[in-house]
């Protein structure tokens, strides 16, 4: 029986499925589409016969987990959410855990959560940040719900975000929301800088006229600063 599943495989699930199985946690992975389970599947052969399986339907992909369960979806924020956790719902039991490692808007993981609470299924909503070389190297997470649910995935998390001299990439964020609006203000301030070195850039090619070869010496100055 597999530690974790992980099922939603575009880019960021099949790199986080691969880190976790890295990690020395068995994984089983599954998709809507088959051909991606075959492929991440091949990849963890390819990568050192990692512990990582697929399945062929959401039922045996629940099956193949121990109890509790630990689930982790990553599928497009909104409708695909809702359907995928009712999928997966039909065969989960009381106790096991639902983890939405999506950009979702945090008022739907609350809803979510209630949603699930009459099947006495767990829920957490957990920001994720790194894109694909963070999912499969080391990314930040944000987990926000229940503490006992945390406490059940703690373990893998910790294992597999990213480390730094301080310590891990990851810690509760709180009740179950709080990760998301977490991630959504990182997204918000990285947007941000975005938007200044652009700005930056504009006013010093049109207006100051520097050349693209000084302005690439000036912000890998600027890089070197803190």
């Amino acid at each position: 029986m597999s530690d974790v599943g992980l099922y939603g495989l575009a880019v960021m699930g099949q790199n986080f499925a691969l880190n976790m199985a890295s990690h020395g946690f068995s994984v089983c992975v599954g998709n809507r589409s088959q051909p991606k389970v075959d492929l991440t599947v091949n990849r963890a052969e390819r990568e050192g016969n990692l512990p990582l399986i697929g399945s062929s339907s959401v039922e045996e992909f629940v099956s193949n987990l121990s109890k509790p369960r630990k689930v982790i979806i990553l599928v497009q924020a909104g409708k695909p959410v809702d359907a995928t956790i009712a999928a997966l719902s039909e065969y989960m039991e009381e106790g096991d855990l639902i983890i939405d490692g999506g950009n979702e808007w945090f008022p739907n993981s609350v809803r979510r959560a209630e949603e699930l609470k009459p099947k006495g299924i767990n829920f957490i909503g957990m920001g994720i940040s790194g894109g694909e070389e963070g999912a499969r190297n080391g990314p930040s997470l944000m987990p926000g719900g229940p503490k006992e649910s945390y406490d059940m995935i703690a373990p893998i998390l910790v294992k597999c975000a990213a480390q730094v001299s301080d310590g891990t990439c990851v810690g509760y964020c709180g009740p179950v929301g709080s990760g998301n609006y977490i991630k959504m203000v990182h997204n918000g301030i990285e947007y941000g800088d975005m938007q200044l070195i652009g700005e930056v850039y504009d006013v010093l090619k049109n207006i100051v006229g520097m050349s693209n070869l000084d302005l690439a010496k000036q912000f890998a100055k600027w890089n070197e600063g803190d």
